[in-house]
């Protein structure tokens, strides 16, 4: 007999009831240290007292009147992020996936008003995610995503991963994007080199397509910046956000120059519940608290002392560890053990960790976490690594 929930999930045997900052509170009283932050969706750790206040507040006053009207907080949070980023317009999404969605639309519309309707492409990499949507799954096309739910939405040319060579002969008349996250989550951790993404804008200059980045991940801070591909100097044309722009409520946006944007016109695209009062107050607040001086500071610093830390964890567990990946604090452990193995250990530990594709484990604490706490995390993480190694061999 189906249960209730649709089973679609493997769910660990946890049941959280309360958070608190980079803690989880389990049912049976157990307290987790969370490094998983809902898979980067809480940016500012639970129950943040800024985005209590912004969503308390504003449930007293307004939830929801759909986009047939104005919606100043919607306004307020476009204009901050246009403020701080690349981009000159933003449209309001629930989700990452339904970012994707528009980002494949946006950018052949795009083509279609500039009498190129023929420009209808995408290319796509190997170990991408883009969400579970017709365009997510075609756009990723991995065989777990994929199977038994063609026929598959066309369009789309996949590519191996850092092939350069494959990128260059996949380009066409009929290209009309390129999509790409700057960092791989559900990949394994897998950053894209600066150089590779410099080499991606002018390549899509040369060739007069879009550059569309996935950041639903790695934005909002993840790195120790608003946006990962600020690292590498670039702008891309596109930008898919989600995850933690809401810190923990539903809200995701799709970021454009106004080039990109100029087929966007009335009808052509919109939401329900997009940009909802109550999900730009949140979004604002987390604007807010990102933007203040020492925010991302504070991430760089407590992102390298966790990333010297798994090094040392690295080294000292060969045979669980193989290496760590990443960037600011959206890392990787590469592991030489199952993954699976390892996250159940540190379940064991009290530590919530992210289980990924290339047998990774994904460390993606709140940005708020402190040091004392990414201490905590690294020795319980040294606890899981033990477990699963065992008794060190006797020495004569």
């Amino acid at each position: 007999m189906i249960p209730s929930i649709l089973p679609t999930y493997a769910r660990a045997p946890l049941s959280f009831v309360k958070g608190e900052g980079s803690w989880l509170f389990e049912a049976d009283g157990r307290r987790f240290l969370d490094f998983g932050a809902g898979i980067a969706v809480n940016a500012l750790g639970h129950a943040h007292p800024a985005l209590v206040d912004a969503l308390t507040q504003q449930a007293r006053t307004l939830w929801h009147t759909s986009n047939l009207y104005h919606i100043p907080n919607q306004q307020a949070l476009a204009d901050r992020l246009v403020a701080h980023s690349f981009a000159d317009t933003v449209f309001f999404t629930n989700s990452g996936t339904e970012s994707c969605e528009l980002a494949v639309k946006m950018a052949r519309k795009h083509f279609f008003e500039k009498d190129m309707p023929e420009r209808v492409n995408i290319i796509a990499f190997e170990g991408a995610f883009h969400g579970r949507s017709s365009a997510g799954i075609a756009a990723a096309r991995s065989e777990k995503m994929t199977r038994g739910f063609g026929p598959l939405l066309p369009g789309f040319t996949h590519l191996p991963w850092a092939d350069h060579a494959a990128l260059d002969a996949a380009i066409t008349p009929e290209t009309a994007a390129i999509l790409i996250e700057p960092i791989q989550g559900e990949g394994g951790i897998r950053p894209l080199p600066d150089q590779c993404l410099k080499g991606l804008r002018d390549l899509c200059d040369a060739h007069g397509l879009l550059l569309i980045l996935d950041e639903v991940q790695c934005g909002m801070g993840r790195t120790g910046r608003l946006f990962a591909h600020e690292w590498a100097g670039i702008e891309p044309d596109i930008v898919m956000v989600a995850k933690g722009i809401g810190g923990g409520f539903p809200l995701g946006a799709v970021l454009a120059t106004e080039s990109a944007a100029s087929g966007m016109t009335t009808g052509s695209h919109g939401s329900t519940y997009g940009g909802s009062p109550l999900a730009c107050a949140v979004g604002c607040a987390v604007m807010d608290e990102m933007t203040a001086p020492g925010f991302f500071d504070h991430v760089s610093r407590v992102a390298d002392h966790l990333r010297q830390g798994l090094e040392r964890l690295v080294a000292t567990h060969p045979s669980v560890f193989e290496a760590v990946r990443g960037s600011g604090l959206m890392l990787g452990l590469k592991c030489t053990a199952p993954n699976t193995d390892v996250l159940q250990a540190a379940y064991d530990a009290c530590l919530i960790t992210v289980p990924a594709a290339d047998n990774a484990l994904r460390l993606l604490p709140p940005l708020t976490v402190s040091r004392e706490e990414v201490d905590e995390a690294l020795a319980r993480l040294d606890r899981a690594a033990r477990q699963i190694a065992g008794p060190a061999p006797a020495t004569t």
